[in-house]
Order: structure tokens, then C-alpha cells, then sequence
């Protein structure tokens, strides 16, 4: 090994050899240890209970945490996991229009490489451009979304959950059986844009330790829709173009259980989509001819086992291979059309331990390996590989009614290229501090906060793309602060059946902010650094529970979000302390719910202030308030064992024309049928 690694990988090492002896020393205390409790409620919940421990969940945790249940993604108007994010607050959606269009988020003005998505407990990667189109996944097989600020405080979990500045957790339906060897679920969803989607989740039980599960959907939608445009001298109604899409998805999964000590399941997933790139709707132009081919496929597999009563390992591993295939016929290089097709590989093992030293204190240790390769039919591709490691010395001390947890990441990257030079090693240290306290011993009423800082590293895109990367691109550091409460009380016999507030104020420092703009297309993005930004918010979520009678319920939630996020860089700039692209001061949503009987209805109200689209906060930048009204209506009935659902939509009700990225039209007044079929 030449000098140069040997240096490299010393405070890699060290880290190590530090957290292995800190370990050791923990199990030392074993014969002087209490007998405690089964590690983790999480772990232990069958899913018939799992309502109740959401709420309390929420309530409990020292970081900011809201979850969409599968009950509350059957209830709202949303196609795909991008639509039902929307009504979490913090969130920004960033939209590029139609069933196929591209839907990345930014949470708490951070960006969406701040924001790390996991599948069932793994993350989803991408190397290439670090953004994850959310609109790909279906809403069919989940059973939960939970979007959590900050970081996750369970404390036997990967390295990855530790190391961005927010994550959203995908969980797929885990098999449970009431006496029967199956279950069956079929969904059928029809309306505008040519909307054709069926979808199947076959659930079947093996043995009393093993069941498997098949979730499978298909999308076919036309993706026209009319739009309003104006050039300034008049205005027209026109045709939203070449927004089709063609999309198939195929899952499989084993659940096994070890005994009464662990558990493992695993997955096969793949995904195959053809769409067309509708593109801004600039200079009178309104057709284009641009597709883009996706084909992902991974496999994972996770294990839990507990040694005894203190210690519990968690395993994680992945493979995974992303094709991208994108041609623009307008775009004429020396070879003919522009063809540009791409090919990323990724393989991931990770390890995790928990060790109770007390009833009250626990120590963690996890450790996270990641390569990543990106191939290219680029003229003077640089064919990168990165080797990502990452530890993290974890620990927590919880009482009745007072929790603190605090960690210390180590961030190692080794980027190599086949051609010209990388952008070099990293090494980073991150710490983190999360507390919670119970203010009164008679009531639910909790102060919560936490610190922490976080390094987001370029991408490949950002570094080596072909007249575009720069390796000499800084990467992007963070630091969090939040400070909040929350309260949750339920009332018997009154009308007010339950009441859950959260409320956090926020400070974000990012320092060489790494902001990403379209370019001439939705492939080729446009990557700078600001110097520094300051962020300062504030988030409030209500919800509420009305019983009027024993057939009659109410729901409601109320999310509002405040954000200044200023560009502080440079006194002498004259975008100096304005609002940074794309982010607005206001934002806000506000869902009602009614059961009656077999009928449920459903409204959702989402608002997002006025913004601007370029660093300069001047009227020519302007972006216009939208909001959108939604209404759905269902019924509900069975036949001997079988159950029957149908449900109605209408979205956008006031039929009202908007872009949520400018020059990208949002779709009108629209409808959708679905019927769900369950065995």
C-alpha cells in the first residue's frame, strides 16, 4: 500500500480500533448488568397493533416524525409515494409535471441529496445524480412513510440512517395471516391522461416460520392533459405533449423467522419504465421528442438475532444495477442522435450491534460498506468508482422521563477514475446530540431537540460529467439545530376523542451549498456552490379525532411551514440575504377525513407561497402561490369473505393552472376511479 492510502485510510482505522475496544469494554459490564426487558418495541409489534404505537412513537421521538400509515395512503388522492409526500410539512416537491414527469423533494430547504430514501430499512442509491424519482414507487405494497428531521432514534440500525440530514422510510407490507393460508389484494385504478393501472399484492403462508409475498403493477397513461400558456401578448389553452409512460414493477419477498430470537426477509425487485420527457414550455414550443428507457433491479436481504437479552446484531446487504438509456432526436452529435446510455452498479454491507448495559443505558455500534461504479457511452467519460465507509459509535440513556442520545460518525470516501484525475479522498468526523423530556409527570406534553452535522458529498454527476463535472467541487457540510415540543391526549366519552400536536423551530448553517438547476434538459443539470446559507423555520402539524355519534367520525390535520433560507455568502452580491431558488416562506396543507358507516369521504388542501426560480429575488423571478383542492369519496362492502372497495377522485377541483418548476405545467381539474379487492 503506498503512502498515500496507508495516510488515507489511518483515521479510518483508528475510528475502528476505537469503537471495537469501546464495544469491548461495554460487554465487560455484562456480569454486573440488570436482567431488562426484550430490546425494542419496534421488534416486537404484530401488525394489529401497530396504530397505536405510531402515535405514541411520534410523540416519543427526540427528532421531528410524521408517518402516512396504509390506512391514511388509502384515504388521500395520491398515485404514487411523491404524491402522498406532499402533505408532510417541511417538504418542498419539486414537480416536473404528468405521471412520468421527474418528483424529487427537499426537506427543510436542505435539498434533495440531503434527503436519503430507504426500502424497507436499506437505502436507495444513486450515485450518478444522488436523486431518487419518487415518483417510481407505488403506494400498492407499503404499509407505512415516515419522514423523519434529523435522524431515526432507533438505535439498532445501519450506518446509512445515521448519515444525512433527513430520511424517508418505505416500509412494505410484512405478511400476517388470521387463521388462512393467503391473502389476496387487487387494485384497479382508471381516469384521466389515459390512466390504466392494475396492480396485485399475493400474500402466501409456508410454514409457521416462513410466508412469501408478490407485488406487481403496471402503468400505462397517455399523459395529456391541457395547460394554460401565455407569451406575454396573448393567451392560449394547449396540449400537454409527450408525457406517456409505460411502466412495470415486479417484487418478491421472503419472511423467515429464527426461532423466537430473530428474523430475516428478502427481496427481489425490479422496475422497467418507458416515458417520454416533456420538456419547458419555452419560444412557442410545446412538442418534444425526448424518451428516457429505465430499467433498476436489486436484490437485499436484512437479519435480526438476539444473543440472550442485552445483545442484538442487525445485518444489511444489497446488490443493485441501474440502466438509463436517454435519447433527444433534436440533438444532433458527429454520431447521429444524441444516445447517451448509462450503467451504475452498486453492492452494500452493513453491520450493526445493540448492547443493553442497564435498563436505562444502551451502546451501538454500526458499520456500512458501499461500492459504486457509473459506465457511460460519454466522449471522455471518466468511468468513477467510489468506496464509501461508514461507522458510527452510538449510545442512549433513557429514564421515565427523560432520553438523551448522542453518536459520532465516520464519513471515509475513496473516489478513483479510469481517466483524467478524482475529486480525492474524504475523511469527516460528524457528531449528533438528540434529547427528549417529558416536562410533567401527569401529562404527554414533551420538549424535544437535537444538534447535528452532516456532510453531503457530490455526485457523479457533479464531479466527472462529460463539459459539465467539476472535480474541484467543494462538497456541501451542514449543521442542524431544532428545538420543539409535542402533546397528545385522548378524552373518553367527548366529543374531542384525541388531539396530537407537534411543533419545531429550526436552524440549518450549510456551508458551499451545491444547488442544482435543469439545464437545456431534464439529464443535464447545472451544478455551483453558494458560499453559505442560513435556513431558520419553523413546522406545526394538529391533528385531531371527532366522534359524533357511534357511527360518525371526523379527522382532521392541519401541517404549516415557515422557511427563510438566505444566501449569506458574499455582502457585496446583490442577491445578498434573499431567499435562495425555489423555496417559499409559506407552505401548508390541511386534510378532513368523515367515516360513516360503509362511506368515507376525504378533502385535502395543499398550499405552497410564492417563490423565486433563479438567486436573484427580482419580479422577472417571480413565481406565483398555488394551491390545489382534492375530494374523494368511498364505499365499502363484503361479500362472505371477500371485501370490496371503491373510491372516486377528483383532483385539483377549481381546475387551477400552476408550474411547480417554471415553464413545466402542472395538470388541471382531473379524475380517478379505483376499485380494491381484497381476500
Amino acid at each position: 500500500m503506498t503512502k498515500k492510502k496507508l495516510a488515507f485510510f489511518e483515521g479510518y482505522v483508528a475510528f475502528i480500533g476505537f469503537a471495537v475496544v469501546g464495544m469491548l469494554c461495554a460487554f465487560q459490564g455484562i456480569a454486573f448488568a440488570q436482567n431488562t426487558d426484550t430490546l425494542g418495541k419496534v421488534n416486537q409489534l404484530q401488525e394489529v397493533k401497530i396504530n397505536e404505537y405510531r402515535v405514541s412513537r411520534q410523540s416519543l421521538s427526540p427528532a421531528p416524525l410524521q408517518l402516512l400509515t396504509a390506512q391514511d395512503l388509502k384515504r388521500i388522492n395520491s398515485l404514487s409515494v411523491a404524491d402522498a409526500i406532499r402533505y408532510f410539512s417541511g417538504v418542498q416537491l419539486k414537480d416536473y409535471g404528468g405521471i412520468g414527469g421527474l418528483k424529487t423533494i427537499n426537506v427543510r430547504s436542505m435539498g434533495s441529496n440531503h434527503t436519503a430514501v430507504f426500502y424497507d430499512g436499506i437505502q436507495l442509491g444513486n450515485a450518478q445524480n444522488g436523486q431518487v424519482d419518487l415518483g417510481k414507487y407505488s403506494l400498492d405494497n407499503l404499509e407505512e412513510i415516515a419522514l423523519v428531521s434529523g435522524q431515526s432514534d432507533e438505535q439498532l440500525q445501519p450506518a446509512k440512517s445515521y448519515a444525512s440530514a433527513s430520511a424517508i422510510y418505505l416500509k412494505t407490507r410484512i405478511p400476517a395471516f388470521d387463521n388462512k393460508k393467503y391473502n389476496l389484494t387487487a387494485n384497479f385504478k382508471t381516469g384521466d391522461f389515459g390512466l390504466i393501472n392494475p396492480s396485485l399484492v399475493y400474500q402466501r403462508k409456508i410454514s409457521d416460520h416462513l410466508s412469501a409475498s408478490v407485488s406487481s403493477e403496471y402503468i400505462k397513461a397517455n399523459g395529456k392533459y391541457k395547460f394554460r400558456y401565455t407569451n406575454g401578448v396573448y393567451d392560449t389553452t394547449a396540449i400537454r405533449n409527450n408525457g406517456d409512460v409505460n411502466r412495470f414493477r415486479l417484487e418478491t419477498a421472503l419472511f423467515g423467522q429464527l426461532n423466537k430470537q430473530g428474523k430475516w426477509h428478502a427481496q427481489l425487485y425490479s422496475f422497467l419504465s418507458d416515458r417520454g420527457l416533456p420538456g419547458a414550455i419555452v419560444a412557442n414550443k410545446f412538442d418534444y421528442n425526448q424518451r428516457i428507457w429505465d430499467r433498476n433491479f436489486f436484490a437485499q436481504g436484512s437479519l435480526t438475532q438476539k444473543f440472550g437479552e442485552r445483545l442484538t446484531i442487525l445485518a444489511n446487504t444489497k446488490l443493485a444495477y441501474d440502466y438509463t438509456r436517454f435519447l433527444d432526436p433534436e440533438y444532433i452529435t458527429l454520431n447521429g442522435f444524441l444516445d447517451n446510455r448509462f450503467h451504475e452498479r452498486e453492492a452494500y454491507v452493513a453491520l450493526s450491534a445493540n448492547y443493553k448495559l442497564t435498563d436505562s443505558w444502551q451502546v451501538s455500534f454500526a458499520s456500512d460498506y458501499q461500492y459504486q461504479d457509473l459506465k457511460a457511452n460519454l466522449y471522455r467519460f471518466a468511468y468513477p468508482r467510489r468506496n464509501t465507509f461508514l461507522n458510527v459509535l452510538s449510545s442512549s440513556f433513557k429514564l421515565p422521563r427523560f432520553e438523551v442520545q448522542a453518536n459520532l460518525l465516520s464519513t471515509t470516501v475513496n473516489d478513483e477514475v479510469r481517466e483524467y484525475s478524482s475529486a480525492g479522498n474524504k475523511q469527516v468526523f460528524s457528531p449528533a446530540l438528540l434529547f427528549s423530556w417529558k416536562v410533567f409527570e401527569e401529562s404527554n406534553f414533551r420538549l424535544r431537540g437535537f444538534y447535528k452535522d452532516i456532510l453531503r458529498m457530490p455526485t457523479f454527476n457533479d464531479l466527472y460529467y462529460t463539459f459539465i463535472g467539476n472535480t474541484l467541487l467543494k462538497p456541501e457540510f451542514a449543521k442542524q439545530y431544532d428545538l420543539g415540543f409535542t402533546y397528545q391526549n385522548s378524552f373518553k366519552k367527548q366529543r374531542l376523542a384525541s388531539i396530537e400536536v407537534q411543533a419545531d423551530f429550526y436552524y440549518n448553517q450549510v456551508k458551499d451549498k451545491i444547488i442544482a438547476q435543469p439545464g437545456a434538459n431534464l439529464i443535464r443539470w447545472i451544478m455551483y456552490n453558494l458560499g453559505r446559507v442560513d435556513i431558520k423555520g419553523a413546522e406545526l402539524n394538529l391533528k385531531t379525532g371527532w366522534s359524533l355519534g357511534k357511527e360518525l367520525a371526523v379527522g382532521t390535520a392541519i401541517n404549516y411551514t415557515f422557511q427563510q433560507a438566505i444566501d449569506v455568502t458574499d455582502p457585496s452580491e446583490e442577491n445578498y440575504r434573499q431567499q435562495i431558488p425555489y423555496i417559499p416562506k409559506h407552505s401548508g396543507s390541511f386534510l378532513a377525513k368523515i367515516d360513516y358507516r360503509n362511506w368515507r369521504a376525504n378533502y385535502s388542501f395543499i398550499y405552497t407561497g410564492y417563490r423565486y426560480n433563479q438567486k436573484a429575488n427580482i419580479i422577472y423571478n417571480y413565481m406565483e402561490p398555488w394551491y390545489t383542492h382534492d375530494l374523494a369519496l368511498g364505499y365499502e362492502f363484503k361479500l362472505k369473505q371477500a371485501s370490496f372497495n371503491l373510491n372516486a377522485e377528483v383532483n385539483n377541483l377549481l381546475n387551477q393552472y400552476y408550474d411547480v418548476i417554471p415553464n413545466f405545467p402542472m395538470p388541471g381539474r382531473n379524475y380517478r376511479l379505483t376499485l380494491n379487492f381484497k381476500l
